[in-house]
């Protein structure tokens, strides 16, 4: 799996198809005790004040699939201070280290779970409301059903089906009129 001393980070929403940073390898992981979950307020990369969107979090229970990055240790205090400038920018999250899986090995790796105090933390709003401002929202880093599209793709591309992303996704199909999306045709 690499050498001891490497530094893990787990990945679960864009840092899965977007990471940012050098990584020496990439592995498929679960984080349990977490799920994955549109439970926080964006108002800068995928929303604004007037118009927020909302981004996936670690909320508390089940679990959650994901990618592990395999960092070099010399290079773990970087990766770690971009992914802090990148995640923690007003966003309801807490720099946390978790214990994940990688095939039958666990290892320790970094994360951002989401902090229910937080006032961006936005809890569980149910699918019409999430399809609603998912649907509407847009920020620095374009459309929020774009981050919501990318990711699902990226868990269909390993093999993992998330039924709730899934879900949202047909609502806001329907709310657009797209019936087929990204068919080719």
């Amino acid at each position: 799996m690499g050498k001891q001393g490497d530094f893990w980070v787990f990945g679960y929403g864009s840092l899965m198809w977007q990471p940012g940073f050098a990584h020496l390898g990439v592995e498929q992981a679960l984080l349990r005790g977490y799920h994955r979950a549109f439970c926080v307020y964006s108002h800068h990369y995928r929303g604004t004040h007037s118009r927020p969107g909302l981004v996936l979090g670690l909320d508390r229970g089940g679990a959650c699939r994901g990618l592990a990055f395999r960092v070099a240790a010399d290079e773990a205090e970087e990766v770690m201070t971009y992914l802090d400038e990148r995640e923690l920018i007003g966003y309801a999250y807490l720099a946390k280290t978790v214990p994940i899986e990688i095939g039958d090995q666990k290892v320790d790796a970094y994360t951002y779970v989401a902090d229910p105090a937080h006032r961006h933390y936005a809890g569980k709003l149910g699918l019409a409301k999430s399809a609603e401002l998912i649907m509407n929202a847009e920020g620095l880093n374009g459309l929020n059903r774009d981050y919501l599209i990318n990711t699902l793709r990226k868990l269909e591309s390993m093999g993992f089906a998330d039924k709730s992303l899934h879900a949202l996704l047909v609502r806001i199909e329907r709310m657009t009129g797209i019936i087929d999306q990204g068919s080719g045709i």
